[in-house]
């Protein structure tokens, strides 16, 4: 199937909430970044759960809690399957990409880290990214060392590549797309180099997951980790995914039931991964969900998702450079689908709120990047973010929007 061939408004037609009025206008949904909206396969799942399987997985041998865990089961193969995983014995759920990297933080790098050690980072990570290793630093005395973005393009600086990367890094952790900038880094390349000097690699998937095809073995890293939300899929579930070898090594993470294989007074025995590190009841329903995602988006194509996206970008970003004073932020060529921009003399938050009154929702802020945001010389930008279910059209309302803002504050 050519790009051509696909029926995009159709697709538009499995969102039901797309289908409203906000203030009195068309909803244009552009926060996408933030969180997607959801299909009605998604939907669906999530519902045929709870009325006809809702039990408990794992634990039980009634049929409720066998189709349960089936369901659960399937989800870890299919998630496998959408990052091409060597097996489902790779994939931890956890609540999202937040504790992906906390996970990893707190297992590997709590025992692996010490003084003399470097972590090395990206000056565009989310906080998710950052947080997360500041604490280790804090509690092992392993150094963070940041990888440099250049100018308002925000592109990584690779020529400091070879000056940073040393002997002396233990880990490399990087997001794949930027969440405020649109920036897409070369992951790949970046881990390879990674290797070379025996760093660990993880890389932040939640912008691109859901956007193009992403395959950890073609990526070459160590760990990734993902969030079902950014991907059509429910809230408060995320695949960590994890180079088996390496999960087979780390300690727990959370300590209770069902990653356990023997429990005494004194002492504990513990399941091999991926359970080891699945403490408690899990968010069955959004696993289930999550599967339900993934299956749509595969039905799709993520490499066209990843053309319209980039298309709907390079539209909104073309529109708005030729708006007077518009500052644009992130590359000008190859950008993902999302377009972050300040108007003169008008805050972010100014703009979000207007455009909010005629239907439009965008996000204003610092989106969890406040380091970069300061680098940029900026408290926050205002974000357009693009999803397949997203037209040309919208675009172009967003651009009347506009105008009108800088009318309404240029007096």
């Amino acid at each position: 199937m050519t790009d051509s061939a696909i029926d995009w408004a159709t697709l538009r037609a499995d969102f039901p909430i797309l289908d409203q009025q906000v203030h009195g206008h068309p909803l244009v949904y552009f926060d996408n970044a933030a969180t997607s909206q959801k299909p009605r396969a998604v939907i669906e799942a999530l519902t045929g759960y709870y009325q006809r399987d809702n039990a408990n997985v794992h634990r039980g041998i009634h049929e409720l809690s066998n189709r349960a865990t089936a369901g659960f089961e399937a989800a870890r193969r299919r998630a496998a399957r959408f990052i091409n995983a060597v097996s489902p014995e790779e994939i931890v759920f956890t609540r999202g990409t937040t504790e992906g990297i906390n996970l990893v933080a707190q297992t590997w790098g709590m025992h692996q880290l010490k003084a003399g050690d470097q972590i090395l980072l990206t000056e565009m990570e989310h906080h998710s990214n950052l947080v997360p290793w500041q604490l280790v630093s804090e509690r092992t005395g392993a150094e963070l060392v940041y990888l440099p973005v250049t100018g308002d393009e925000a592109l990584l600086d690779l020529e400091a590549v070879d000056r940073l990367l040393t002997d002396r890094v233990r880990l490399l952790s990087l997001v794949h797309i930027s969440n405020s900038m649109g920036t897409i880094n070369p992951v790949a390349e970046l881990c390879r180099r990674a290797r070379e000097v025996g760093a660990i690699t993880l890389v932040d998937a939640a912008q691109s997951a859901g956007h193009c095809a992403v395959d950890v073995q073609s990526i070459g890293c160590d760990f990734l980790a993902l969030s079902g939300h950014k991907i059509c899929g429910p809230t408060g579930v995320g695949v960590l995914y994890g180079r088996r070898g390496l999960l087979e090594r780390l300690p727990p993470y959370q300590g209770g039931g069902e990653m356990i294989l023997s429990v005494g007074y004194q002492q504990t025995t513990f399941k091999p991964p991926p359970h080891r590190f699945e403490a408690g009841t899990p968010d069955i329903s959004g696993a289930i969900g999550l599967h339900a995602a993934m299956d749509y988006l595969d039905g799709i194509g993520r490499e066209r998702i990843f053309q319209h996206d980039q298309d709907l970008a390079r539209y909104a970003y073309a529109g708005l450079a030729e708006m007077p004073g518009v500052r644009l932020f992130g590359p000008k060529q190859e950008r993902a689908g999302l377009v972050s921009f300040l108007l003169p003399d008008v805050h972010a938050h100014d703009v979000v709120t207007v455009a909010d009154q005629y239907g439009i929702a965008l996000r204003g802020g610092h989106h969890c990047t406040q380091p970069l945001m300061r680098k940029l010389g900026v408290e926050s930008t205002a974000r357009a973010s693009f999803y397949f279910y997203n037209t040309r059209a919208e675009v172009d309302r967003f651009f009347e929007v506009i105008r009108k803002i800088q009318k309404f504050f240029g007096g």
